[in-house]
């Protein structure tokens, strides 16, 4: 399939509701362009003549009074600049309504600047919205000087990092395509499309290359279930053959194909020394046969293969912590982080490309239908799958020394040095039975008196057990 053919894929009548902007509340933060797992709502930086000229070139006539409402001027954009001489510019937010799904992620990345609430579609007319697309479309590029490398988000206003054109079949909201965006976001932002991907076979490829829509704007290729990463080194070394080495090449798979049937393969893989990445899209089940359970489930956990009933109290094995497994390969970058945790991922995904070898990406990726949770809900579970222990953020960098504390780092989770986080609002520990409340994948572990079962005080004994061990080789404990 041609590259980027999803772009033209519309899901205008999909969604009941559509993100509508408050300009007036809205700070240019982009924590709403990064989140979207759609491509959906996108964001650029104007000088006051690009836009002027970009509403002559449309014709906006009677438009125009709304499309110029669209570019704000906040503080991170236009007084920064403005301070020191310089021309500000003019920060703008744009929803696409042929690729939003409605999911309300964008609103919930918002948060307390309320910048961004969901309204009704019925008896809407759309066209300011394609309106505004068009103006996004006429516009130039966002000047480089408006793009800060430190504010690691902000390098979704660079037009290279566009490399996931949206339209992919995925579910609302789903936690596995944020993730692979912001990933093709982060190398395109310094290899630009030089870059390719070998995807092992599962949800990221149905809802990745449903003909005739393919997202990609780089070249992709599907191999099985079981062997991406063995696919990967044949692509590896012919490169290296032909004078690419310098082009990155991304492994994209998830529960199966690199906890389990594909492990051997990304074992043997990170032992070849190739210069191959990899990103596990951690969804705890197989999430594209329908939910069923993986060595990454957590235990006592309700999945298909595992369902709770009179005979078992759901998942009864432990689970496989594969990053721990992954740094013990010999000079291998590893990290374990979520697309809600904005700076790690982006640090996370940045140092294993320039890293000279090998490196695994496992990221949290929310799954709405197997975990029980609501569309807008992957950036809210995420996060508290690291505060209760169920997924901590690590990053392990061989080139950091030669002991073990000195190359792994925990830095991010809250509490480091505790068993548990303390919220700070409620003074009680957030743990894994605070986690498993939230998700329907656990609600047949509480009692009618909202407490947990035995199974599910194991699964958390389980959880503080890995935190442990980790903190014990980090040498925080």
């Amino acid at each position: 399939m041609p590259a980027s053919t999803a772009a033209l894929r519309s899901f205008r009548e999909l969604a009941p509701e559509i993100p509508q902007l408050i300009p007036e509340a809205c700070v240019g933060c982009m924590e709403c362009v990064n989140a979207c797992p759609d491509t959906a709502i996108l964001a650029k930086v104007a000088e006051a003549g690009a836009l002027e000229a970009a509403l002559a070139g449309m014709g906006a006539n009677g438009d125009s009074a709304f499309l110029r409402s669209q570019l704000m001027t906040t503080s991170k954009y236009h007084e920064l600049f403005t301070r020191k001489g310089e021309a500000g510019g003019l920060f703008g937010i744009f929803v696409d309504p042929e690729k939003c799904k409605g999911c309300g992620e964008c609103v919930v990345a918002c948060g307390r600047h309320d910048a961004l609430k969901m309204v009704a579609k019925e008896g809407m007319d759309l066209h300011l919205y394609d309106r505004a697309m068009e103006l996004y479309r006429e516009l130039p590029e966002t000047p480089r000087r408006f793009i800060n490398e430190k504010a690691l988000g902000d390098m979704m206003l660079a037009s290279g990092t566009q490399l996931f054109a949206g339209g992919a079949g995925s579910c609302m909201g789903c936690g596995e395509a944020t993730a692979v965006r912001m990933m093709l976001a982060a190398t395109g932002f310094v290899y630009g499309d030089n870059l390719g991907i070998v995807a092992a076979t599962g949800c990221n490829t149905v809802y990745g290359s449903t003909y005739p829509f393919n997202p990609y704007a780089v070249p992709w290729t599907n191999s099985l279930f079981e062997n991406a990463p063995a696919d990967a080194m044949g692509i590896r070394l012919r490169w290296n053959q032909e004078g690419y080495g310098d082009r990155r090449l991304w492994v994209l798979g998830g529960d199966g194909a690199m906890y389990d049937i594909g492990f051997q393969s990304l074992s043997r893989m990170l032992m070849s020394g190739l210069d191959i990445k990899v990103l596990v899209l951690d969804t705890q089940v197989y999430s594209n046969t329908g939910g069923q359970t993986s060595t990454a489930t957590f235990t006592s956990q309700d999945a298909k293969m595992a369902n709770i009933g009179k005979a078992q109290p759901g998942k009864v094995e432990r689970r496989k912590e594969l990053s721990q497994i992954l740094l013990m390969h010999p000079n291998v970058f590893v990290a374990q982080t979520t697309t809600a945790h904005l700076a790690h991922f982006y640090k996370a995904v940045m140092a294993a490309n320039e890293f000279p070898g090998p490196a695994v990406v496992v990221c949290y990726s929310t799954c709405q239908p197997e975990h029980g949770v609501a569309d807008d809900h992957s950036m809210i579970q995420a996060k508290l799958a690291v505060e209760s222990r169920a997924f901590p953020l690590l990053v392990f960098d061989p080139r950091k020394g030669e002991r073990m504390r000195e190359c792994l780092s925990l830095a991010g989770n809250p509490g480091m040095k505790e068993d548990w986080y303390v919220d700070p609002r409620s003074g009680e520990p957030v743990n894994f039975v605070s986690f498993a409340r939230t998700e329907g994948r656990f609600a047949r572990h509480f009692k009618p008196d909202g407490s947990a079962d035995e199974s599910l005080l194991n699964a958390q004994q389980d959880r503080l057990l890995s935190w442990r061990r980790l903190q014990e080789l980090a040498g925080v404990r």
